[in-house]
């Protein structure tokens, strides 16, 4: 059986409120460095191999727990969040600041939209999650611990949970509400975990920032019969 653990960054300037100059190179807060080391601590034993996005909040997330388990594995993925809204127009801005372009993005629900030089759009983002699993089902390590991002693990997640056939723009508001409804904590997470041979991905346990099962969460996002 192959299990991965998928935990969202812990607390970035940018969560708490900060304007930030780039969407890639966000610190972390105070108090997200003291996730971080709360993740550390919950990892019962060193996994097989531990999975970082590039971008530079979920490094520093990952690194709390490598320096627990220096002889683990350690590698960067292209698991980075999605970034929708041009980067150059979101310089040294907040959360707040950019709510009018999220929402615009959002409610003209175009999967092949690209916002600008550096954004990427919805259809390329599904593509990466997809390929992401592709890559965990086909790695010969079966415990696998993952530091990503908020958007692209709900995204992991819908994926398996509603198997949508095609990414069109009833996918796209479908999965907006999804994300909203099942908002990823920072340091909090999930686990799949996959039979070996071509069996399908589940959904299995919602973890909170301790490492401990939140069945409540995890009955809440489980998908409709």
């Amino acid at each position: 059986m192959k299990n991965v653990r998928l935990v969202r960054h812990g607390e970035s300037a940018a969560n708490a409120g900060a304007a930030t100059p780039d969407h890639a190179n966000i610190p972390l807060t105070e108090k997200g460095i003291e996730q971080a080391k709360r993740v550390a601590q919950s990892v019962g034993r060193a996994p097989e191999l531990i999975v970082a996005s590039p971008f530079s909040r979920a490094q520093a997330t990952a690194d709390a727990t490598i320096s627990v388990f220096p002889e683990a594995p350690h590698e960067t993925w292209p698991i980075e969040e999605f970034t929708y809204l041009d980067p150059t127009r979101c310089v040294n801005t907040t959360v707040g600041q950019r709510k009018a372009w999220v929402d615009q993005y959002w409610a003209n629900a175009d999967p092949s939209y690209i916002d600008g030089e550096g954004a990427e759009s919805f259809l390329k983002f599904v593509g990466r999650a997809r390929s992401f699993l592709d890559h965990l089902a086909t790695h010969p390590a079966q415990d696998i611990l993952v530091f990503s991002h908020g958007q692209f693990l709900n995204a992991v997640a819908w994926l398996i949970e509603h198997k949508p056939l095609r990414v069109d723009a009833q996918a796209m508001i479908e999965w907006r509400r999804y994300e909203i409804d099942n908002h990823i904590l920072n340091g909090c997470g999930y686990v799949v975990t996959r039979a070996l041979g071509n069996s399908p991905w589940t959904v299995s346990d919602s973890i909170d920032i301790d490492g401990v099962v939140n069945i409540n969460k995890l009955q809440a996002r489980s998908p409709m019969p």
